[in-house]
């Protein structure tokens, strides 16, 4: 069997959104360095990454393709305005934690936001409806091989009972607002799961049993108390 193929992507876009420009430099879908436009240069998505050769592409080179790409574009939105529709995607937000729950443990809750077009998003957090802005991390727009982009916001969380987590995505030029919930839940443990479950069943047995006696009782009475004793009138 041949080798899985694997694609390196470059992907750079320009909008009227912020941000204005984005270049981003993938391998399988999964994003290995962004470019900083206004530090002009490559920042890795994780920090234990190489820095990217910048002999490579040199930032003036990326700059100039970002000022072509901004000029295509006006060009083509002037033709196209109210010739062709618009593509839009509607987001799609999961939220899940990054390491298994333990109640009242430091922890970092995930909030991944797909099916972004175009790419311009604000993701938010709350706690019990308060808005919650310390520690929060967003990450630059991962292209996907749909032509549409991913982004990941990032919350330390040390869950409790009760607590309720929103992660809020909104685009504001489409006023679109996507709302998705996260409430820990602890895990029932193995012993008192399967306790429950032969109580359970012990008792859905007694309940079977105590109703076929209670039928053969009322069958009994019915069938001895419409028979006719000899010599009755």
């Amino acid at each position: 069997a041949e080798p899985p193929a694997h694609v390196m992507a470059e992907v750079l876009f320009c909008q009227p959104d912020m941000p204005s420009l984005g270049l981003t430099l993938a391998f399988d879908n999964d994003q290995l360095f962004w470019f900083n436009f206004p530090g002009s240069c490559w920042t890795p998505h994780l920090p234990n990454l190489p820095p990217w050769p910048s002999a490579v592409e040199t930032p003036m080179q990326l700059l100039q393709d970002a000022t072509l790409c901004q000029d295509v574009r006006r060009s083509l939105t002037e033709l196209a305005t109210g010739k062709l529709p618009e593509s839009k995607g509607i987001p799609v937000a999961n939220v899940f934690l990054a390491q298994p729950l333990v109640l009242g443990e430091p922890n970092t809750l995930v909030c991944m936001v797909g099916n972004i077009f175009p790419p311009a998003v604000e993701i938010s957090w709350q706690l019990n409806e308060v808005s919650v802005t310390q520690g929060v991390t967003n990450t630059h727009y991962t292209p996907k091989d749909d032509l549409v982009f991913v982004r990941f916001s990032y919350l330390p969380v040390t869950p409790a009972a009760g607590d309720v987590y929103t992660c809020i995505v909104t685009h504001k030029r489409d006023n679109v607002t996507v709302i998705t919930y996260w409430v820990p839940q602890s895990s029932v443990p193995s012993e008192v799961l399967e306790t429950a479950l032969c109580g359970a069943a012990m008792a859905l047995g007694i309940l079977l049993a105590l109703l076929g006696i209670t039928m053969i009782l009322v069958s009994w009475r019915s069938t001895h108390g419409t028979a006719r004793m000899p010599g009755s009138p």
